[in-house]
C-alpha cells in the first residue's frame, strides 16, 4: 500500500503548490479546468474513505486490474456527473478553499489507507475487492490524474517514478497494448455509469 500513499501524497503536494491562476488553466481531462480536476480529487478521497469503511464478507469479484473497464469512447466532460463536478468546483470560488478541502479529506483518506487491513474485503460500485487491490487500483487513478494536472502546467512536478512504472504496467495489462518506452502514457480515465467500475479509454 506504500505506492498508494506515495502517489497520493505527491499529487496532493502538487495541488498545494499551485498558484491561484493555475486553477483556471485547462487540465488533461477533456472539458475540465484544473479546479474541476481538483474538485474531482476531493470526491475521489471521499470515495476512498467510504469504501474503506464498507467491509463485506462476500467473495471478491474484481482485482486491481479488472476494477477498470476499457472503453473506445473518450470522455467529453458532458456526462452528468462530470457536469456536476464542474458546478461544484465553481461554487468553491476561492482556490484556497479547494486546497484546504483536498488536504483535509485527502489526509484522512491516506491515514485510513495506511491503517486498513490489505486482506480485508470492501464493497464499492456494486463490486467487491480486497483492500490491497482497491488501493492498488488507485495508484493508477492518482498517477493518471497527476498527469492530467500537469498537462498544461510544465513547471509543476509530475508523479513519482515508481507510480508511473506501476501505472504503465497496469495499463499494458488492462488494455493489452505495449506502450513505447520513450512515449508518454496518453490513456485517460473517467467515471463509468453509476454502479459500474471506472473506465479507461484509449
Amino acid at each position: 500500500m506504500g505506492q498508494f500513499s506515495d502517489s497520493w501524497a505527491a499529487l496532493r503536494a502538487a495541488v498545494a503548490a499551485l498558484d491561484p491562476q493555475h486553477f483556471a488553466q485547462p487540465s488533461g481531462c477533456a472539458g475540465w479546468l484544473v479546479r474541476d480536476l481538483v474538485c474531482h480529487l476531493v470526491i475521489d478521497a471521499q470515495d476512498v474513505l467510504i469504501t474503506l469503511v464498507t467491509p463485506t464478507d462476500a467473495e471478491a469479484t474484481r482485482d486491481a486490474l479488472t476494477y477498470w473497464e476499457v472503453s473506445r469512447t473518450p470522455p467529453t466532460g458532458k456526462d452528468p456527473l462530470d457536469a456536476l463536478t464542474v458546478r461544484l468546483a465553481s461554487a468553491y470560488g476561492d482556490p484556497a478553499l479547494l486546497k484546504f478541502h483536498l488536504d483535509d479529506v485527502g489526509s484522512a483518506a491516506e491515514r485510513a489507507a495506511d491503517l486498513a487491513d490489505p486482506h480485508a474485503r470492501v464493497g464499492t460500485q456494486g463490486q467487491v475487492l480486497t483492500v490491497g487491490d482497491y488501493l492498488d487500483a488507485y495508484v493508477l487513478e492518482w498517477t493518471l490524474h497527476h498527469l492530467d494536472l500537469v498537462a498544461h502546467l510544465p513547471g509543476v512536478p509530475g508523479p513519482p517514478a515508481a507510480g508511473l512504472a506501476r501505472s504503465r504496467a497496469m495499463l499494458e495489462d488492462i488494455t493489452g497494448v505495449r506502450f513505447p518506452r520513450r512515449s508518454p502514457m496518453t490513456t485517460s480515465c473517467s467515471w463509468g455509469p453509476a454502479g459500474e467500475p471506472r473506465q479507461i479509454w484509449r
